[in-house]
């Protein structure tokens, strides 16, 4: 990808393993480290949604890569999986990604998150062909005050309410744990990344705003929004992935550069969830509509705002698409897809409009 920024052409030839590459997230990971030509090994449980294995198919993503079914709770299957295949690098995304999930089912919710991390930070250990990992956790880490002046920093304390947020929070912490107990001797970069609330195509996720909006647009009902008032960090999931392989290639060359990164949108994009779905509304077109739910919900935060000023003082990385553009070509990706037309092509395009060498910020 000759116009593609350096640090993408970097994972040419690369070795990498992603975990959870069937999810949102890692659909498009493994779509630019194709692009970039990197050797792609996914570990992941096999589809939660018929929606998104059929986007999966139609991304040509499993075409190129190297894909195996297996649960990060079982580590004989994953520690196999290094051992055959080898990775220089790791993004480790596989997780159970949902507040409301994590209330229904705290014990898979933490045995995944947890014992998941622990499991791949072991085979990490014992495989010295690693260079670089990175621990995909949440902005819902931090010990959330809810206080409007806040933003919450990489220094502040963790400790997540809800079981999601609270795994995730000992996941991060076990990682810096295993970081100074044994990677930082061995030579190995690890780095965990707490970004905001990503939206995009090909997130299928129940309880989630943006596909619940696309739900209710395609079947032509008003959006049922739980907690309109609820401010949230919102940015477009190449806006996180671009951090993440920012910060894979950064540490991977200079150890140092390894630790604990905040990622979030620009200062005027930390907006409301009834905002966020006005945008959508605008952007879909039509008669579509919302409305606020009544219904009594288990506990989410109604404040949240992060302090990015590590990952733009230290490694130069700033937003790059603003909200608009980000529900735009979420829009854009979702009408495609119900249309039947070229996700692949949709993809590959947004992704070198994305990373393609330019400004980093629309204005």
């Amino acid at each position: 990808m000759e116009n593609m920024v350096e640090y993408i052409r970097f994972f040419h030839h690369k070795r990498v393993l992603v975990t959870g590459h069937t999810g949102f997230k890692g659909l498009w990971l493994c779509k630019i480290l194709e692009m970039a030509g990197a050797h792609v090994i996914g570990y992941a449980m096999p589809f939660s949604t018929a929606e998104g294995e059929k986007a999966f198919c139609l991304s040509g993503v499993g075409e190129q890569m190297t894909s195996v079914l297996g649960d990060v709770r079982n580590y004989e299957t994953l520690n196999m999986v290094f051992d055959i295949y080898k990775p220089q690098i790791v993004f480790h995304l596989a997780a159970q990604p949902l507040v409301l999930k994590s209330y229904e089912d705290p014990l898979a919710t933490y045995a995944t998150n947890i014992m998941g991390t622990i499991h791949l930070l072991e085979c990490v250990r014992h495989h010295p062909e690693v260079v670089s990992v990175l621990n995909v956790t949440t902005d819902k880490v931090y010990d959330n005050q809810e206080q409007e002046t806040k933003q919450y920093s990489e220094t502040d304390r963790l400790d997540g309410y809800d079981p999601y947020s609270n795994s995730k929070s000992c996941s991060d912490i076990v990682t810096h744990g295993y970081k100074r107990s044994f990677f930082d001797q061995l030579g190995i970069a690890v780095s965990t990344v707490r970004a905001g609330n990503v939206i995009g195509g090909a997130d299928f996720a129940e309880n989630r705003i943006i596909p619940d909006c696309i739900r209710s647009a395609v079947r032509g009902e008003p959006i049922v929004v739980r907690n309109p008032s609820s401010v949230r960090p919102y940015q477009y999931v190449l806006e996180a992935l671009s951090a993440y392989l920012l910060i894979a290639y950064k540490q991977y060359k200079e150890i140092h550069y390894a630790g604990a990164y905040n990622v979030g949108p620009g200062k005027g994009d930390y907006i409301t969830t009834g905002t966020l779905v006005e945008y959508f509304c605008q952007s879909w077109g039509g008669a579509i509509s919302w409305k606020t739910s009544h219904t009594q919900q288990a506990h989410e935060a109604s404040y949240l705002k992060l302090d990015c000023r590590k990952i733009e003082n230290t490694l130069q990385w700033q937003p790059k698409w603003d909200i608009h553009m980000a529900v735009e070509k979420t829009v854009e990706w979702a009408k495609l897809y119900y249309a039947g037309g070229n996700i692949a092509a949709c993809m590959a395009r947004q992704i070198q409009e994305y990373f393609q060498d330019g400004p980093r910020n629309r204005q």
